[in-house]
């Protein structure tokens, strides 16, 4: 299926994407579509894509990479990317830092990737990407996907002689699985867009996005330490997990993200918080009656007054 053939949203989509649009091929795959690439060491262009290329780390990426170099993930964070933008959003977050004298990944070498099994999604999907139209409107999300090829100039992987269809590619290089741990942070950001720009998030927001995103330690210890178990009603399953499971804590943050971000359904604010919330309002409602009604008799003592001195 050509370009000619795709919807407004699909060709919106693929001229907006991070990469080059014209390293882009007009045609939508399933995952039966037929691939012919490979990358390995023997190939001229080896390691070239890992140069001089925005590589965006979702929550995911960020706990497997701080995991496999045993650091926290606010020292990774630190030490190996630098902020960004999402999606052309207002919503924060981060991308590999490149080296200064080479522009590749830190993590790259004349020999290959250092943390292959544990590379970021990013990495596993080329040169297969993929559109997700779920936050469109349908129902069934099978048909709101679609895939295509990115194919740049200087990759000689389309030369080689190994043939798949888009599911095997996919399978093999484990993005069945990074699709499934991704999808709900990517939800929050096809949201975020969907809203445009006449709506901007707060500093806050901002802030508390950008640390349940990157770091899980401390979005453990704003739960347990602050206020907020105070106002949330949690389970002492979902405690216990969040607790000890950093994949169980990753997910509960996409849920508190959906609802504090954008009302989502998942949260549930304790009764006696929201009757407080209520009474705050209730009082502040009172307090300006009150005013107003004393702003009305000052103006009218006021009137009183004027017309008192023309007689």
């Amino acid at each position: 299926m050509t370009g000619e053939n795709m919807t407004d949203a699909e060709k919106e989509f693929l001229g907006s994407t991070d990469k080059n649009p014209s390293n882009i091929l007009p045609k939508k795959l399933t995952l039966d579509s037929y691939l012919k690439f490979e990358c390995h060491p023997g190939v001229s262009c080896f390691t070239a894509c890992c140069h001089n290329i925005k590589i965006i780390l979702t929550p995911y990426d960020i706990l497997m990479l701080s995991t496999r170099l045993g650091i926290p993930a606010h020292k990774f964070i630190t030490q190996y990317t630098q902020p960004t933008y999402l999606e052309k959003t207002d919503m924060p977050g981060v991308q590999i830092k490149l080296k200064e004298d080479t522009g590749g990944c830190p993590f790259v070498t004349p020999e290959g990737c250092t943390v292959y099994t544990d590379r970021p999604s990013a990495c596993r999907y080329y040169p297969v990407g993929m559109a997700d139209f779920h936050e469109g409107g349908k129902d069934d999300a099978d048909e709101e996907k679609f895939f295509f090829l990115v194919k740049e100039p200087h990759c000689k992987g389309f030369d080689e002689d190994k043939e798949w269809v888009i599911g095997e590619w996919r399978e093999d290089q484990g993005v069945d699985v990074r699709d499934e741990m991704n999808k709900e942070w990517l939800r929050l950001i096809m949201r975020r867009k969907s809203f445009g720009h006449q709506a901007s998030l707060s500093e806050a927001a901002k802030r508390m996005f950008f640390m349940a995103s990157t770091d899980l330690d401390s979005f453990r210890n704003f739960i347990f330490n602050s206020s907020f178990l105070d106002t949330y009603e949690i389970d002492e399953k979902t405690l216990q997990e969040i607790k000890e499971d950093d994949l169980a804590l990753m997910h509960f943050s996409f849920t508190y993200l959906a609802n504090t971000l954008f009302g989502a359904q998942g949260m549930k604010i304790k009764k006696e918080k929201l009757d407080e919330k209520i009474r705050e309002i209730k009082d502040r409602q009172d307090e300006s009656l009150k005013k107003a009604e004393q702003d009305y008799l000052e103006l009218k003592a006021e009137r009183e007054r004027m017309l008192q001195e023309k007689k």
